[in-house]
């Protein structure tokens, strides 16, 4: 018994399938394309800061730990208004201070991701970080705090642009356009895909003994969206 309810629901569903498989096959319809597109200048930063340990004027006695750094790093980022969840460690490294020496004290390196959302901020973020210490400095990914009502936006436009399409084939031939029957989205909002060009000065110590100060200077140009859709009108 058991089987036959199971044979029976099995051809039901079989059944049902093909009826509506028939049913869009039925309709005489348009197949159409639809595209929108918009600039948009991220307003999310993620940063990638290395940091590491050093030695006052080449001083073993006077080394500044990675500790030091990275509250002078943390309260910096707390100063343009970061997140504490936004501030987290991405990795840790160790090092040799001079494999010339016999000093084999191994220094630390630490990595950080940094969220940041005051661009403002950004060009006095190492301001109070010993330059020393700052092994280097990075853009990591970028984002947009309206991302998800900008694919609205685009999705919305490009089944616009897919129903207009398929107007102007249809009155071509004498005909209007109906109900949508089939709608594909083909679109991909990852902006971390697509990196806007920037210019990024490097704050390093050139060595222990003289340091080479510069800040982070970004410049940050739009990135193009796009939004494209497939789309199948009834023709009547």
């Amino acid at each position: 018994m058991k089987k036959l309810l199971t044979l029976a629901v099995l051809l039901g569903s079989i059944l049902m399938t093909n009826a509506q498989t028939n049913s869009i096959d039925s309709y005489r319809k348009v197949a159409t394309k639809g595209y929108a597109e918009k600039e948009v200048t991220p307003d999310i930063i993620y940063l990638s800061v290395s940091l590491k340990e050093f030695y006052m004027d080449g001083n073993v006695k006077k080394k500044v730990f990675i500790e030091t750094l990275e509250k002078q790093l943390y309260d910096a980022a707390m100063a343009i208004g970061v997140k504490k969840e936004d501030f987290t460690i991405q990795n840790i490294y160790s090092y040799k201070y001079d494999t010339k020496k016999k000093n084999n004290e191994l220094l630390q390196s630490r990595q950080y991701r940094i969220k940041v959302t005051n661009l403002n901020g950004l060009n006095s973020l190492f301001d109070n970080v010993d330059p020393r210490g700052i092994q280097s400095t990075s853009i990591s990914g970028y984002d947009h705090s309206q991302k998800k009502d900008i694919e609205k936006e685009l999705k919305t436009l490009a089944v616009k642009d897919a129903r207009a399409n398929a107007e102007i084939l249809a009155a071509a031939d004498g005909q209007g356009v109906g109900k949508v029957l089939v709608i594909n989205d083909n679109s991909s909002f990852n902006m971390g895909e697509l990196m806007p060009v920037t210019r990024t000065m490097y704050a390093k110590a050139a060595n222990d003994m003289a340091v080479e100060e510069s800040s982070l200077v970004i410049d940050i140009k739009p990135i193009k969206l796009t939004c494209y859709i497939d789309a199948v009108f009834e023709l009547k």
